[in-house]
């Protein structure tokens, strides 16, 4: 069946759809299945999708859209699974912005109720020239593979108690700053649901090559994926020639998204040149810098985010916590400088400039 369908979720940017897929009605019940779905209903909070080109777009009742059926895990949004089977004509929900398909089974207050999606059928993709045989979609088409150049430039972690604590104005700012100092700058998201705001936000901020764990065919990272990712993602950014890489991970340092396979992992913290923590408020900041240290013995260099929004926190944190405190918001300069001092004996004289 041909659908011209009226709008194209991010989560299926690998696979370049246009607006008009064909469809099976055979729908395989998996993670990354790429589907079309009719949209149910209006919302006035929570309604927009991100498109292929990064643009918010508002969703509406009998909107025809394409997106990727996966899970979530989200305390400030939806939490989702993939049902163990996908039918015509069943009712499922959209999970975030980037076009995430599934059955929401719990949801925050502040978003609402999610908005039903009626699955019409699995995309199909056609890999092959002048062929009409074609095959179930699925967003690991055209994904990162990750290559053999060895990672040696250091990698600047940014991690946090939560989603939304601020890493991503961490993160950006500190992109800012070494761009502006001359160096080629990867921006990496590692783990989270699939997105590409906070990668854009790194682009925007100065980054020569942005990647994150849907580039890798990925929709949303897990224990089982994230470690696995962050190798290929680093290793494509190796072979980009980038002097150094500003990794965000997704999610708190104790969320379901993986991140914990990260900081366990010798290898990759031993790629580590700082670590910054971003925290919401003083007691996230003093229990997280403890938990890290305790648990993988991560010692953090600076710590950012609402916890250092004033003289307030900022105060409390470097006299109580016993670590430098620098807003992203408020000094996004400061919190730069900090990075690149620490990092400025790994780092060559710059090639930009």
């Amino acid at each position: 069946m041909k659908v011209f369908v009226d709008k194209v979720g991010s989560v299926t940017r690998n696979l370049g759809l246009g607006r008009t897929v064909h469809l099976t009605s055979e729908v395989k019940a998996e993670e990354g299945a790429v589907v079309a779905v009719r949209i149910h209903g209006e919302k006035s909070v929570y309604n927009q999708l991100e498109d292929c080109n990064g643009r918010l777009v508002t969703l509406h009742g009998g909107d025809i859209m394409v997106g990727a059926l996966g899970h979530r895990n989200a305390l400030h949004g939806y939490e989702g699974v993939v049902p163990e089977s996908v039918v015509v004509g069943q009712k499922l929900n959209v999970l975030n912005m980037g076009g995430v398909i599934g059955k929401c089974t719990s949801h925050n207050p502040g978003v609402g109720v999610p908005f039903e999606a009626e699955v019409l059928g699995q995309v199909l993709e056609f890999p092959e020239l002048m062929s009409r045989e074609g095959q179930p979609a699925h967003i690991s088409s055209g994904a990162l593979k990750g290559g053999s150049v060895p990672v040696k430039c250091p990698v600047v972690y940014v991690v946090g108690t939560c989603m939304n604590a601020g890493k991503t104005y961490a993160a950006s700012a500190m992109v800012r700053k070494l761009a502006q100092a001359g160096y080629r700058v990867g921006g990496a998201k590692l783990t989270g649901v699939s997105l590409m705001r906070d990668t854009l936000s790194m682009q925007d901020s100065g980054a020569d090559v942005v990647m994150d764990f849907t580039d890798a065919g990925i929709v949303c990272t897990g224990p089982r994926t994230a470690a696995r990712v962050a190798r290929v993602l680093f290793s494509e950014m190796a072979a980009a020639e980038v002097d150094v890489i500003v990794a965000e991970t997704g999610d708190g340092i104790m969320g379901e998204y993986g991140v914990q396979a990260i900081l366990a992992d010798p290898e990759l913290k031993g790629l580590a040149g700082a670590w910054v923590m971003c925290a919401n408020d003083p007691v996230g900041a003093a229990g997280g810098v403890r938990h890290l240290k305790e648990t993988y013995g991560i010692d953090v260099d600076v710590l950012a985010g609402p916890a250092t929004d004033n003289a307030v926190g900022v105060r409390f944190v470097e006299q109580v916590v016993g670590v430098p405190a620098r807003n992203a918001r408020a000094d996004a300069a400061a919190l730069g400088g900090l990075i690149l001092e620490k990092l400025a004996p790994k780092l060559g004289a710059g090639r930009k400039s």
